[in-house]
């Protein structure tokens, strides 16, 4: 499956580098580039099932858990993960406002359990709450907020156990041998 198309001119592989340049736990971590990369190919596909917008739900893959400083409970996390954003925001990450703002609140309360809202705030969510197979967890059908969500557990769950790794994704966001 192809990493979605970017229709602004984001440089992926100058942003993972941007982000990867404070991350503070290993790449290759639970939290870490193959988890982001799991996140983006469950992503693409609910964006395309719920209409959800393919370039906010591509940031929030690299993004959500980008300034995790421990690979357990870590408050606060998404919303550092948005202050990155920000921070990039004009440089490496090009969305308008309305679209920016999206982002922001997608990282910021993606741990904080919500199940209703705009699409592409609900498509980041499922994303990576899909992948908690990566830590030994199956994803509640009531916790996930779409129905194309739901439909995915199977897929995602059994990518997730055996700790599937995207080359192909990898590979786009130059981060393949991290």
């Amino acid at each position: 499956m192809p990493i979605p198309d970017t229709p602004l001119a984001h440089d992926l592989p100058a942003l993972a580098a941007a982000i990867l340049d404070g991350y503070a736990l290993p790449p290759r971590g639970y939290h870490g580039i193959v988890h982001w990369a799991r996140v983006l190919e469950n992503g693409v596909r609910l964006a395309d099932a719920t209409g959800a917008d393919r370039d906010v739900v591509t940031l929030f893959a690299l993004f959500h858990d980008a300034r995790r400083v421990n690979e357990d409970r870590d408050p606060g996390h998404g919303q550092r993960g948005g202050e990155l954003a920000r921070a990039l925001r004009g440089t490496l990450v090009h969305l308008d406002d309305h679209r920016f703002d999206l982002l922001y609140e997608a990282c910021r309360l993606h741990t904080d359990g919500h199940t209703s809202g705009d699409p592409t705030l609900l498509a980041c969510w499922d994303a990576d709450r899909l992948d908690l197979g990566r830590v030994g967890i199956r994803p509640a059908p009531h916790r996930l907020c779409t129905d194309a969500a739901r439909a995915l557990i199977p897929w995602a769950q059994a990518r997730a156990e055996e700790d599937h790794e995207p080359r192909h994704v990898l590979l786009a966001w130059g981060l393949a041998d991290r």
